[in-house]
């Protein structure tokens, strides 16, 4: 099992959406909310993934596509 933390940024159209909640469903990955500042028009997350590598990838790779800013985190420093 590995662990990835990461900074989900989303847009006004994505805040209601259940993206996390499939992220964990469909890619069998643990989603740990760390850290988050949500309103009606924008949000953001940092996440602690624990999961297979490859099933993390493919679905932050699947976040992404959705129109979810993906930021790599290393310890209480976010990239990007």
């Amino acid at each position: 099992m590995d662990k990835l933390r990461v900074k989900f940024t989303f847009v006004e159209s994505l805040i209601k959406e259940p993206i996390i909640w499939k992220l964990g469903r469909e890619f069998e990955v643990v989603t740990n909310i760390r850290r988050a500042d949500v309103q009606a028009d924008r949000g953001w997350v940092i996440l602690e993934l624990e999961g297979q590598r490859d099933e993390i990838d493919r679905g932050l790779e699947w976040v992404g596509q959705q129109g979810v800013r993906v930021d790599p985190v290393y310890e209480d420093i976010v990239e990007g």
